[in-house]
């Protein structure tokens, strides 16, 4: 029998009500490595990798396009493979996942460096290995990578992060495109006004005047013929868009982004700048935000065009598109909404008279979250009983029962860091029809250590019952701790090959091996 669609399409609920994965019931897979334990189908993870990257060809049919995997969604060099073999590059920003892709057998041309904080010695191995971009996060790094670039002969390949304004994604700590946070340059000056960017909503066609405005050192328009045009902004028959236009392209030449541009093409002797970049947030359901995102990128572009006649070759619209965890839940339909961000492209960039860019995109959570499962064996059954207290609807309820599992924060974290919600299933066998509110927590010392916040389990839920809770493929191994030295889960990837160790459990020697005491 299928099992809803949050899970892995190979999940299913055999005749005894058990879960199997390719065939391998969850009790199956304890059995032969262990409690708890991260799965990974891997045919899930190819057959979703191959889907992004198809789905951005056909969507943007007459552009050149790239998707990288965002590897601190989970990496393994086998799942590096994988998505190499869909055809994706890998997008690094630590030395640890630099070495693990360049492990993989994955050539420095397809990989990406990115890090608000990169040290000189992962700059240098990028630089070394020919890494297809570097991502320049802040104003000075253009320098470093310069010298570094010049002390080994060599010429780096960079790309600039741009804050563009556009806020998306859910909790703060993963909305990544307001001024105040860490990661990339601001496309405005401080307190300069956005609004004049909404010029960007009223486009419609090519505009002569922003055809052939350009800006110059002293951001005063010089005049510019063409076999039509012969007039510069001033002149009586410019449309009031035309002029708005302009204001808003002298607002982005006024920017921190511009200046940043600039210092790039000032040592080009050593700097190739390949083009621009804007994450916007994380697990987005529809194309809207990217939408007006992109627009901005492509008005920075047409603006560096009009400042210093370069016209910046790709536009890396991030990553950020959305999974559901529960039923129920929504999540980006990939081929709807990469779709419709290409009609905004490319509209934007006819009536801004540029050329297409090539256009790139940084899948993570995407590629591998629905393709991850995490087992554990039920512990501890408490019933609490309360009073004046509400579920989630806001139904008064007169009990709780907290599921102690065998694992917790130390390998997932994200419920008690952002409210991450997930649901979880008995695994092992057909629970009875009547079912009781539950809230699966961990076994660490935190009344903060919850997998699940709130479902209903079979009300007859015993001590060594097995639960899965799906959708854990990203962000779980990959933030996993050692908090109250728990020792992290393996890694075990299961197919129709089978089942094999992708990352082995860590034991109580590694543990003291690393104590030097």
């Amino acid at each position: 029998m299928p099992i809803s669609p949050i899970w892995p399409a190979a999940t299913a609920v055999n005749a005894n009500g058990a879960i199997a994965f390719h065939g391998r019931t969850a009790e199956s897979l304890l059995d032969e490595f262990g409690s708890p334990l991260y799965l990974i189908d891997t045919d899930e993870v190819s057959a979703r990798a191959k889907h992004f990257v198809r789905a951005a060809a056909e969507a943007f049919n007459t552009s050149t396009t790239h998707v990288s995997f965002a590897g601190k969604a989970f990496l393994s060099k086998e799942i590096v493979r994988l998505v190499a073999e869909a055809g994706m590059f890998v997008d690094t920003c630590t030395m640890g996942e630099m070495r693990i892709a360049l492990a993989a057998g994955v050539p420095g041309r397809r990989l990406v460096l990115h890090g608000n904080n990169k040290s000189d010695d992962e700059i240098a191995l990028a630089i070394e290995q020919g890494f297809a971009k570097i991502v320049v996060d802040e104003p000075n790094e253009p320098e470093r990578i310069a010298a570094i670039a010049r002390k080994l002969g060599k010429r780096a390949r960079v790309m600039l992060r741009v804050t563009v304004g556009v806020h998306a994604g859910g909790h703060e700590y993963i909305s990544t495109a307001h001024e105040d946070q860490k990661f990339g340059v601001p496309l405005l000056a401080a307190g300069a006004d956005a609004a004049v960017l909404d010029v960007l909503n009223n486009l419609t066609d090519v505009t002569p005047a922003a055809t052939n405005a350009r800006i110059g050192e002293s951001h005063e328009r010089e005049l510019h013929y063409d076999v039509k045009y012969p007039y510069d902004l001033s002149h009586e028959e410019v449309s009031d868009t035309d002029k708005v236009l302009a204001a808003a392209m002298e607002a982005i030449a006024d920017g921190p982004s511009i200046a940043v541009l600039k210092t790039i093409l000032a040592n080009q002797d050593v700097l190739e700048l390949v083009g621009a970049h804007s994450h916007i947030g994380s697990n987005i359901h529809d194309a809207d935000a990217f939408i007006h995102a992109a627009k901005r990128m492509m008005l920075l572009r047409k603006t560096l065009w009009a400042t210093d006649a370069y016209i910046l070759p790709e536009i890396d619209l991030g990553g950020g598109y959305s999974v559901a965890y529960t039923d129920g839940e929504d999540s980006m339909d990939i081929d709807v909404e990469l779709t419709r961000l290409a009609g905004s492209v490319s509209d934007t960039n006819r009536a801004l008279g540029m050329p297409a860019p090539a256009i790139s995109f940084e899948p993570g959570r995407y590629i591998v979250a629905p393709a991850g499962v995490t087992l554990y064996r039920v512990g501890t059954i408490k019933h609490v009983h309360l009073s004046d207290a509400k579920d989630s609807a806001g139904n008064p309820i007169d009990e709780r029962v907290y599921v102690s599992v065998d694992g917790g924060m130390s390998d997932n974290i994200r419920p008690a860091l952002y409210g991450a919600d997930y649901t979880a299933r008995l695994a092992n066998r057909t629970g009875s029809t009547e079912t009781m509110l539950a809230r699966v927590c961990g076994m660490h010392c935190e009344s903060g250590d919850i997998v699940v916040h709130e479902v209903r389990l079979p009300a007859d839920l015993k001590r060594g019952d097995i639960l899965a809770v799906p959708v854990t493929g990203a962000y779980g191994r990959t933030m996993a701790s050692n908090y109250n030295q728990a020792l992290i889960p393996a890694v075990v990837a299961v197919s129709e090959q089978g089942a094999h160790v992708m990352l082995r459990r860590q034991t109580i020697d590694d543990l003291l091996d690393l104590d030097q005491g």
